[in-house]
């Protein structure tokens, strides 16, 4: 079979957009996955989500300057589709850090590499036991499902989507709001815990307050977020059906 060069274009077009959104997602293409497994899954994606479609030999290739701007706008919409993973997850480490701000984990920092950030021990956990919640929902399907829809959305070498800055003006409080949501039990429980030490340092003078709060803190924070998993379950999964959804929306 004889591809031509329009098609070869096409391909890549789809093959430009497929990583600018990936990259995104932890799952998929976060630092602590390999360059070449990106390139790979992003490769493999487009073979299977774009329809193949062979153009006649003689089909007109796209000029070279032409070519670079649809790369551009590739790019561009690809990054637009790719931000609302981005406050999905970003909604995700915005819980983790409030829930680990007042437990006495903030005091050791280290690099979280699924989102390429420093954060504390408390946060690492609650942002992996998040994205294992990402594979049990299937929310990796609602993603894929929303990444083939896009290309009808918005055709290869299509005009940019400048209706959907509203969308995300709008979108990204309600993520940045369900993330404070999510840790309230245990910034709650953590604000009650330091009413009690408080009270305790007034009524007993004599107890180091200060030495006996940090571990009692920890183990506070423990005891709630892991009874406060089955409360977020719902909050989660909501988050990334609303992830799929903006997908389509801030580019529409």
């Amino acid at each position: 079979m004889t591809i031509s060069v329009a098609q070869a274009q096409l391909f890549f077009l789809a093959f430009t957009r497929i990583m600018a959104i990936i990259i995104h997602v932890p799952v998929f293409g976060g630092q602590n996955i390999p360059s070449q497994v990106r390139i790979g899954l992003g490769l493999v994606l487009a073979f299977v989500l774009i329809p193949w479609q062979p153009l006649p030999p003689e089909a007109i290739a796209i000029g070279t300057f032409a070519y670079g701007l649809a790369i551009g706008k590739e790019i561009i919409i690809g990054t637009l589709i790719g931000f609302a993973a981005d406050l999905a997850f970003g909604a995700i480490q915005i819980a983790g850090s409030a829930m680990g701000m007042g437990s006495g984990f903030e005091s050791s920092r280290i690099f979280n590499p699924a989102l390429g950030e420093a954060g504390s021990a408390f946060d690492q956990i609650f942002v992996m036991t998040a994205s294992m919640i990402f594979l049990v929902i299937n929310g990796h399907h609602l993603f894929l499902i929303a990444l083939q829809k896009t290309f009808t959305a918005v055709p290869l070498n299509g005009s940019l989507p400048f209706n959907g800055m509203e969308a995300v003006i709008k979108t990204t409080p309600v993520f940045i709001a369900s993330g404070i949501h999510m840790a309230m039990p245990i910034i709650a429980a953590l604000v009650l815990t330091d009413l009690t030490l408080g009270l305790l340092a007034r009524v007993a003078p004599q107890v180091q307050v200060y030495f006996l709060g940090l571990p009692v803190k920890v183990v506070v924070a423990m005891i709630a977020m892991g009874m406060t998993f089955a409360a977020v379950f719902p909050s989660l999964s909501t988050l990334f059906k609303t992830m799929a959804e903006s997908m389509l929306l801030f580019v529409k």
